[in-house]
């Protein structure tokens, strides 16, 4: 059975997660900054993994922040699990392109 994850992993995630967003980063931009995996930081957001000091250096230097500012409390409420919802407008716009006419015999 998987224990939950400590409430400081819980509280430097939602932190990292916090930082991320005020800046308008995707994981996967936070982990090619940070030379880390999309996966691993998304389990780092999650609180499930126990950073070393140097990969809180990395992320600190990747979001340009000191490394102190993961230790405060977090703002926000826990993440919500799963993907956000999708912008409008692009879904629409991928089921028009992906559709296709109908060819009508001419004559």
């Amino acid at each position: 059975m998987k224990r939950a994850p400590h409430p400081f992993l819980v509280n430097v995630g939602r932190r990292v997660a916090e930082l991320r967003a005020d800046r308008a980063l995707t994981q996967e931009k936070l982990a090619e900054r940070a030379e880390l995996s999309a996966r691993y930081i998304q389990r780092v957001e999650a609180g499930g993994e126990n950073l070393t000091l140097l990969t809180l250096l990395r992320l600190a230097e990747a979001l340009e922040v000191e490394p102190a500012e993961f230790l405060q409390q977090a703002l926000r409420g826990p993440a919500k699990p799963g993907r956000p919802p999708k912008k409008s407008g692009t879904t629409a716009s991928r089921k028009v392109a992906s559709r296709r006419i109908p060819k009508t015999p001419i004559g």
